[in-house]
């Protein structure tokens, strides 16, 4: 082996190592830590989608319904289960259980640990509050810790309203 493949081996080294190095730094530049040490960056959704998900709240509510489907809402509460149990002796688990929960007050199962937003929000789950809250939680009450996105089909959200509805001691008459 000559002095010159020593070189080349010498010098594909140190270039795998600066640019490892390189990388990390230039990373670091790019990606610099915020005032809370936490290293990312916030995306804001557009004001439009909170303008949105409040104006699609005063949509005609019969309407809306009468595109759901019981069957339908089962299947997209599949999305719901892993946080709330809908069975009439279920539990709570990491949200309240959801037995009965069409027009019953918001925050009121008495051993769940609610967010200040819904213990202070003073409403009761109404065929429109439930619409608003399920088309984006955080825009319809801000503060809560639910982190689910929503549900921005209106036949999914109509469907899971009426499965709610029917999974109830004593279901409403729709409107």
């Amino acid at each position: 082996m000559n002095s010159f493949e020593i070189n080349k081996i010498i010098t594909a080294i140190l270039v795998t190592i600066l640019v490892v190095f390189g990388i990390g730094k230039i990373s670091n530049i790019i990606f610099d830590k915020n005032d809370e040490n936490i290293v990312a960056y916030k995306v804001e959704a557009p004001e439009d989608l909170a303008v949105k998900a409040s104006s699609e709240a005063s949509i005609d509510i019969s309407a809306l319904l009468a595109i759901g489907d019981i069957a339908h809402g089962e299947k997209q509460f599949k999305k719901c289960k892993a946080c709330h149990s809908i069975k009439q002796d279920g539990g709570n688990k990491i949200g309240p259980k959801l037995w009965n929960v069409m027009f019953r007050k918001v925050g009121s199962i008495v051993d769940y640990k609610y967010s200040k937003a819904l213990l202070s929000y003073g409403k009761e789950w109404s065929w429109e509050e439930m619409n608003g809250f399920l088309i984006k939680p955080s825009a319809w009450i801000k503060g809560n810790k639910m982190g689910f996105a929503g549900l921005k089909s209106e036949k999914d959200r109509a469907s899971v309203i009426l499965y709610l509805n029917q999974n109830s001691d004593n279901p409403k008459p729709l409107p």
